[in-house]
């Protein structure tokens, strides 16, 4: 069985593929930069794809990647988990309807209970373990009378 599956494979010393694929496209787009852009503006655009890089490939936020931390973001920023109770009903019928179930509890027939001996304590013990697959003798004959 294999174990630790949760555990990237490092590659280069503590990089895994993932942070060196990552390190590997954000160089390349700060080259692109440097080839397109002049000095200045290169610099500024090469420091905020380089903060951005390592964002991505070393930050993790309760221990998960940054790219999972953030797409969980955006999805309940895009579908928030608050429902809102839009009250359609009126008090009227809230108050009539709290009186039905005490209404039924007043005229609730009453269920009469059976007593059993002190005797008998260990066999129900038993049936109650054995989640009723054990039907005691004497426990049986007095429910069925």
């Amino acid at each position: 069985m294999p174990q630790f599956l949760d555990v990237e494979d490092r590659i280069i010393g503590p990089i895994t593929v993932r942070q060196f694929i990552e390190i590997l496209v954000g160089g390349l787009i700060i080259f692109i930069f440097y080839k397109l852009f002049d000095f200045s503006l290169f610099v500024v655009a090469g420091l905020l794809v380089f903060g951005l890089t390592v964002l991505f490939a070393f930050v993790k936020i309760n221990g998960q990647p940054f790219h999972n931390f953030l797409l969980n973001f955006i999805t309940t920023l895009k579908n928030p988990k608050l429902k809102i109770w839009r009250k359609t009903v009126s008090d009227q019928e809230i108050k009539a309807s709290l009186k039905k179930p005490l209404e039924l509890l007043i005229t609730a027939p009453k269920i009469k209970r059976q007593a059993f001996d002190a005797s008998n304590l260990s066999e129900l013990a038993l049936i109650v373990d054995t989640g009723g697959v054990y039907r005691g003798e004497g426990i049986v004959n007095q429910i069925n009378k």
